[in-house]
């Protein structure tokens, strides 16, 4: 009997679990190791700050799910990743050993790079929910005495789409409280171009995303290095093509949401052994999930590997959106499952990305197939439907987590009707 160890339990984590057990059975362990109690719907935090969520909507609690699945929970932080003799030690210093384990730790957020970044600092994040909730404080106070809000993400993220749904939900929420006109906004990004997405855009994201600014009377700035950020006043610089200084900016803000870089997180990134992590920290693997050093260990989700899908003047990451974390999952229990077996790995994840963005009362979404350039298919849309299907998603995905799912059928079946599939070759 072999023991599967799971390394985090978000996007990535839980779906990894309840599959990995639902493929291996009784026949070996599968364990879950993660620093909270809870499972956090990250994809609805914008909602939170305007009061269209509350926090305690977003959490589910794990031990009672894991125990009806026959999954061991251990809630606790882990220090440190032992690749060499197969173990994680834990914050209480004792340590668990494992046949193969699957990191779905997702990032560390790096605001330490740039001074003043964060809710330590004078910007705010949706980045975790305990940080919403923080964004939603400052909110509240922002009302009472409304004035520029500069939104937007900075240099080296690779996760875009949920500064552009926080800015159009604040910009929605605003325009319902009839005070939109004393509110100036900015959207600060180093993205090369408005909707870029860290994809190269996808279909017409450049357009879509464009207009909708331009509609809501919103500014811009791109190629955009935030420098620094005191109280109320962020400084950045914008750069040219060739990623040389252009114009300074100081933008003064009343309320300021800045997504940051990311990193491996430090039981990862500090691991000792060469080979299993990049210089960010993020998990080396091959097109098997699987990495090449340590082979019995597996990854999926925002904490593995991706190289920017082009050259841009400033470091803009490539996001690794929910489906495409989806399919990472799916390929990892089966290739797993054909090593406990005595076989080499034959799952390939297909990375489809199937996105949807809430703009408040209206939405964009996007379909890239794979989400990494050079696409068989790029299908791109606007309109209320979007909004709407962003909330119908969320109810369908927190249902599958209370009640121990990862794949149901017949959202198979509806996908694979669409032409979208998690498996290469299904």
């Amino acid at each position: 009997m072999a023991c599967i160890v799971i390394l985090g339990a978000g996007i990535g984590g839980v779906p990894m679990a309840y599959e990995m057990k639902e493929t291996v059975g009784k026949d070996h362990d599968v364990t879950v190791i993660s620093d909270t109690p809870t499972f956090h719907f990250v994809p609805s935090n914008p909602w939170i700050p305007p009061g269209w969520r509350k926090p305690e909507d977003l959490k589910i609690e794990l031990a009672p799910v894991m125990k009806k699945k026959g999954i061991t929970f251990i809630q606790k932080a882990a220090v440190k990743i032992d690749p060499v003799n197969n173990q994680i030690q834990l914050s209480d210093d004792s340590t668990v050993t494992y046949d193969f384990l699957v990191i779905a730790t997702g990032p560390r957020l790096a605001f330490d790079e740039i001074p003043g970044l964060g809710p330590d600092g004078y910007t705010s994040s949706v980045c975790h929910v305990d940080h919403a909730t923080s964004a939603a404080e400052d909110f509240d106070k922002f009302l009472t005495d409304p004035g520029p809000i500069v939104v937007g993400a900075v240099q080296g993220a690779s996760c875009y789409g949920p500064a552009y749904e926080y800015l159009m939900v604040l910009e929605t929420e605003l325009r319902k409280r009839k005070i939109r006109d004393k509110v100036p906004m900015t959207f600060v990004t180093s993205e090369p171009y408005i909707g870029h997405l860290g994809l190269g855009g996808v279909g017409d994201t450049k357009g879509l995303l464009e207009s909708a600014l331009r509609d809501k009377t919103i500014k811009w700035i791109t190629n955009a290095k935030v420098d620094k950020i005191e109280p109320g006043l962020m400084f950045v610089t914008e750069v040219d093509d060739a990623g040389k200084d252009k114009q300074k900016h100081e933008l003064p803000f009343k309320h300021s949401m800045m997504l940051p870089a990311f990193t491996g997180v430090d039981a990862v990134r500090h691991v000792e052994a060469e080979g299993l992590v990049n210089p960010r920290g993020f998990v080396l693997v091959d097109e098997y999930q699987r990495n090449q050093t340590f082979k019995n260990i597996y990854s999926v989700g925002v904490c593995i590997a991706i190289p920017p899908i082009e050259k841009t003047p400033l470091p803009v990451g490539a996001p690794k959106t929910g489906y495409m974390i989806e399919s990472m999952v799916t390929a990892t229990a089966h290739n797993i499952a054909e090593e406990l077996a005595g076989k080499e790995p034959t799952h390939k994840a297909t990375w489809n990305a199937l996105c949807l963005a809430d703009f408040g009362d209206t939405g964009v979404a996007f379909l890239a197939m794979p989400q990494i350039p050079p696409r068989n298919t790029t299908w791109s849309s606007k309109g209320k439907w979007v909004h709407l299907a962003k909330i119908g998603f969320e109810k369908y995905f927190m249902r599958k987590i209370r009640k121990g799912i990862s794949e149901p059928y017949y959202e198979k079946l509806m996908l694979k009707l669409l032409g979208v599939s998690r498996i290469k070759g299904e």
